[in-house]
């Protein structure tokens, strides 16, 4: 009888083990789908975000270029008058063109950078902790940063150009010598092992994550500056051939994003950007010619 008794009791009790382990089972895979909705509407929420960034930029920048259309024919016509065209510019002047830089650099990298940074939102939300959007908003900020100060250096390198009377009212620069500079030095660095070291880190988003990761708010502002100082690294002479198509020529200002967005995104993407430099090396040297 105890035989059977202690049987009986062993049966009953593995049976309640394994139904409580049923239930953990249940419930940690229910955790798990929860947690995965989260992420993706992290993400969904970060992708909108960027999206109107992005629209709003450009909404600015077209209404910048027509009133700098505006301003060169205006300039134009001073100058038949035998009036003084090229008006030297005050700290107000630079702080406008600080600010449409910044416009300018937020309309073309944030597409291209987008990949990164849902990534990054959905890690930030599947590593759980307090503070997940806030932690992604901190990256991109940290992003967003690195390009400020890329802005601030481009504002005052045309206001440079500017005040030595090398930039047209339309802002291109007026010397077909300085313009082959620059479109030679963009192809040569389409070549270089320094661009395409800091091309493969904006490439591989989840090399660069498991690399480079920082804990915390700090830690993602970080890690967003990071990835933006390898983006600057991969594109800042890219963003120096505007200097010589023309800062508000928005043709030029979509195709080098969207030659940004090809190298960072296409399987073939490096291919196509040596292949630019090709182009523009050629160009460049065919201005030389001209000016020579």
């Amino acid at each position: 009888m105890a035989f059977r008794v202690e049987g009986w009791y062993r049966r009953c009790v593995e049976q309640i083990d394994g139904d409580f382990g049923r239930v953990r089972t249940i419930d940690a895979n229910a955790a798990a789908v929860h947690l995965e909705k989260l992420a993706k509407r992290d993400r969904g929420v970060a992708a909108v975000a960027l999206a109107l960034l992005t629209v709003l930029a450009w909404v600015y920048l077209f209404q910048m270029s027509a009133a700098t259309r505006g301003a060169a024919t205006e300039a134009e016509m001073h100058g038949a008058m035998g009036m003084a065209g090229m008006n030297g510019w005050g700290p107000s002047d630079v702080a406008a063109l600080f600010v449409m830089w910044v416009v300018m650099m937020a309309g073309m990298m944030l597409p291209s950078a987008a990949p990164m940074i849902l990534l990054v939102a959905g890690t930030h939300r599947r590593q759980g902790g307090p503070y997940a959007q806030t932690r992604t908003a901190a990256f991109a900020g940290g992003y967003l940063v690195a390009w400020i100060e890329f802005s601030l250096a481009a504002a005052l390198a045309q206001a440079a150009l500017h005040a030595g009377a090398l930039m047209s009212s339309s802002m291109e620069t007026q010397s077909p010598r300085i313009s082959g500079v620059i479109f030679l030095a963009a192809g040569v660095y389409q070549w270089s092992p320094l661009k395409h070291l800091c091309l493969a880190r904006c490439r591989s988003p989840v090399h660069f994550v498991s690399e480079h990761w920082r804990e915390g708010i700090s830690g993602a502002f970080t890690l967003g500056l990071q990835h933006g100082l390898f983006c600057i690294g991969c594109c800042w002479v890219l963003m120096a051939l505007l200097f010589a198509a023309g800062v508000m020529n928005l043709a030029w200002v979509a195709a080098i994003g969207g030659l940004v967005l090809v190298e960072k995104i296409l399987k073939h993407g490096p291919a196509a950007g040596r292949v630019a430099g090709l182009a523009f090396a050629v160009w460049g040297l065919y201005l030389l010619t001209l000016a020579a």
